[in-house]
């Protein structure tokens, strides 16, 4: 299949097509990155005793002032 037959199957133009492409891989990309940060960051507090005493003390959401 090429690209031309995919715009097609959506009733869409080409460029509308590579541009809903693009856009949707634009943003798993972010995700993606934006995981991996989380992660890292994850893994420093984990190995950090300082980083660990920094986020024991905002505790848990309570639900206050919902």
């Amino acid at each position: 299949m090429t690209l031309e037959d995919a715009a097609r199957e959506r009733g869409v133009g080409l460029s509308t097509y590579l541009r809903e492409v693009a856009a949707t891989e634009a943003k798993r990309l972010r995700r993606e990155r934006i995981r991996a940060q989380s992660r890292t960051v994850g893994a420093y507090v984990e190995a950090c005793a300082e980083a660990r005493e920094f986020y024991s003390d905002w505790g848990i959401p309570s639900g206050e002032g919902s």
